[in-house]
């Protein structure tokens, strides 16, 4: 067994193999950019050494420089984590001719896996299912137009050499081919450095089944049963789980011997995935739902949902890729294998998913995680890189952390899952959190009818969702601003704010805002200290009629060190909310309150009275960046006449291409940037008049 191992990677990913290498009593070394020096990855390691900039192309994917690293701090092998350098065979075979361990598959077997049009090639020769399409080497555009409109639409275009969701596209109709695919092209070519693609027909009702699969050095290969990962976002995962809903035993053992043949057809060796696209027709005779699977592509790495599978498995597969790439054989063979309980993987990510899940920069003012182990099997498992106070950047991907929950049913996983996103608080930036809750109770989810098209055909349940509501978040932070003050002030009576008066009802006035209105709150104080809360102007000071009575108490569990849990009563009904002050701009007070419950979260802004509104700036017809990344293409030039929500720009930002839309109609009047120029958020990307 090594002594020592260098990661090459950052993040949550870093931690988790650290996590398992110093369990087994094996030093660790970190490696870091600019943007990293003080996270937590860096933390987690025996050593650590900078490689360069924040770019992961000036410091993670600088093999090279890794490679020295290695060498200097005595490392014998290099765990590369996923993503970045993971599935590059070019630094496989150079960690090989510098004496060190590449702790993954063979070089070759990456090359051959890596390109998809080649490996679809070897699998049809192992014997694999294949969906319809193009894989040939040929990539003139109107050939590759001629190919889609042959297969039929709709059809997927892939970066060859691609993953994760990068490089790819469906199209519904053939005179949307050719736009699809430049925009295919150019984020492949970013992303891997090949602008190869292939296209395939688009199944229709698919689910993403994934079979994981390890291989030794002494010709051992095992499948550890399955994931279902189809619940996605612009081809990306969002939920994942272990075993997947409606797969029967003889099913599981033909995928899993399917992605064996796959892995044994290039001599595969350590952790590893083979994704299957699976289609779904309902049976009439048996009224059952038939599955057909179809290989899709192999992962020549550890997969971001690893854990569901050590969930259900009781397995540690860092552990197992260790021994395997220190030479060992697989710890248990195939009929050693078994599964328990059923587990699901969240990611949570700093995006809007309201705002086309536009991803998400800033400081983690607030970051709460429920009780929960880390990077081990545990009820709730929690794995991330980053801890409170971290800022999280634009120049790597927008996952924050990973919420892992074993249950012994589907239906109890669901619950914990639930349970564990409802205690979990990030604030100073926007998340995911409660956009993963409403697919938690979407029908589709909760009743496992699952496909990769989940996520718009329940849009209706899952985007712009209010589960708060402006009265309970207008009640939990009146309440908490009262508890703040009177956690301020003495014995002394002189010394209070609650605005009492020994004769006549006082009143005082809460202006509010809450999704974009401003109501206005009030709140009556009693002479037997009673506290009644109205709403409008017309609830003012003198005003008759019923009053909601208000009333709170800490809750037991306060953290002093966030915020205040109290308990609400308005209206006669009770409220366990935690109430978070966001910090406002530098000499401003926090006025924006995260309201948190266990229903849900949602925002409301205490307005100031004494302050002077600022108003909306008028910006001259100006369009700015949503988000600090780089400037790909613009769409237009000046002097060019646009409508509303024509494309005007292409940005790139957390690996991913984001299309920039006219707000409205207008006449470009300058372009302010170039292709290829990095811009701030809020940046002045054109002018319109």
């Amino acid at each position: 067994m090594f002594n020592k191992i260098l990661i090459a990677n950052r993040g949550e990913i870093a931690c988790r193999v650290a996590a398992t290498a110093q369990r087994m009593g094996i030093q660790t070394v970190a490696v870091y950019s600019d943007a990293d020096a003080n996270a937590k990855h860096v933390a987690a390691c025996d050593e650590a050494i900078h490689v360069g900039g924040a770019a992961p192309k000036d410091s993670y994917l600088r093999w090279e420089a890794i490679i020295e690293a290695a060498k200097a701090t005595g490392a014998q092998a290099i765990h590369p984590g996923y993503g970045f350098l993971s599935e590059n065979e070019a630094f496989a075979e150079a960690c090989a001719k510098a004496g060190l361990v590449f702790i993954g598959p063979p070089a070759s077997a990456i090359q051959a896996m890596g390109l998809k049009a080649e490996s679809k090639q070897l699998m049809e020769k192992a014997g694999v299912p294949l969906v319809p399409g193009y894989h040939g080497a040929d990539q003139n555009p109107e050939l590759l137009q001629r190919e889609a409109d042959r297969i039929g639409y709709p059809v997927l275009i892939k970066a060859s050499a691609g993953g994760g969701g990068k490089g790819m596209r469906a199209v519904e109709k053939s005179e949307d081919f050719a736009a699809a695919l430049a925009s295919c092209q150019r984020e492949a070519q970013n992303s891997f450095g090949d602008q190869a693609v292939l296209i395939e027909k688009y199944v229709q009702r698919p689910r993403h089944i994934e079979i994981q699969v390890f291989g030794d050095t002494q010709g051992n290969c095992v499948y550890l049963m399955e994931r279902d990962c189809s619940v996605q976002r612009r081809h990306q995962k969002v939920l994942e789980e272990a075993p997947a809903p409606g797969m029967t035993e003889a099913l599981r053992k033909q995928m899993g011997e399917a992605a064996v043949a796959a892995a044994r057809a290039v001599n595969y060796v350590g952790a590893g995935t083979v994704e299957f696209i699976v289609e779904q027709r309902d049976n009439q005779a048996t009224g059952q739902v038939d599955m057909n699977f179809f290989f899709m592509e192999m992962n020549t790495r550890l997969q971001v949902e690893h854990p569901v599978t050590e969930a259900v498995t009781g397995l540690d597969l860092v552990e197992w890729q260790l021994r395997v790439a220190s030479g060992e054989p697989l710890p248990l063979q195939q009929d050693q294998i078994k599964l328990t309980g059923h587990a699901i993987e969240a990611r949570i990510c700093a995006e809007n998913p309201d705002n086309n899940f536009l991803p998400a920069t800033g400081h983690l003012q607030v970051y709460k995680k429920p009780s929960h182990t880390a990077f081990e099997r545990g009820t709730v498992r929690f794995d991330d890189g980053v801890r409170q106070g971290d800022t999280i950047s634009p120049y790597y991907d927008s996952m924050v952390a990973k919420l892992i929950v074993h249950g012994d049913t589907r239906e109890q996983a669901l619950a914990l899952l639930d349970q564990a996103l409802s205690q979990t608080q990030v604030v100073g930036l926007s998340s995911n959190v409660q956009f993963l809750r409403h697919v938690v109770h979407s029908r589709s989810f909760a009743e496992a009818r699952l496909d990769t098209a989940l996520i718009p055909r329940e849009a209706d349940v899952l985007f712009n969702q209010e589960r708060v509501g402006m009265n309970v978040a207008a009640a939990a932070v009146v309440a908490h601003t009262l508890h703040q003050e009177q956690s301020k002030q003495g014995h002394d009576p002189f010394s209070k704010s609650d605005a009492w008066q020994s004769h006549a009802e006082t009143s005082r006035r809460f202006p509010l805002e809450f999704a974009g209105e401003t109501h206005t709150a009030w709140l009556h104080y009693g002479h037997d200290g009673a506290m009644q809360l109205t709403w409008g102007d017309a609830a003012g000071p003198g005003a008759k009629g019923a009053h909601d009575a208000l009333s709170f108490t800490v809750a037991p569990a306060a953290d002093l060190q966030v915020g205040h849990a109290l308990n609400v009563t308005w209206q006669g009904q009770r409220v366990t909310s935690e109430v978070v002050m966001q910090a406002g701009k530098p000499g401003q007070p926090a006025d924006l309150a995260h309201v948190f419950t266990a229903q849900g979260a949602t925002r409301i802004r205490l307005i100031n009275p004494l302050a002077h509104a600022e108003g909306a700036q008028d910006e001259k017809g100006g369009l700015t960046a949503p988000m600090p990344g780089k400037v790909v293409s613009f769409a237009v030039k000046v002097g060019d006449k646009v409508k509303a929500g024509q494309t005007l720009a292409v940005m790139e930002a957390m690996k991913m291409e984001h299309t920039i839309a006219a707000p409205k109609d207008g006449e470009v009047k300058e372009l302010l940037y170039a292709p290829g120029d990095q811009i701030a958020e809020g940046a002045e990307l054109l002018k319109l008049a």
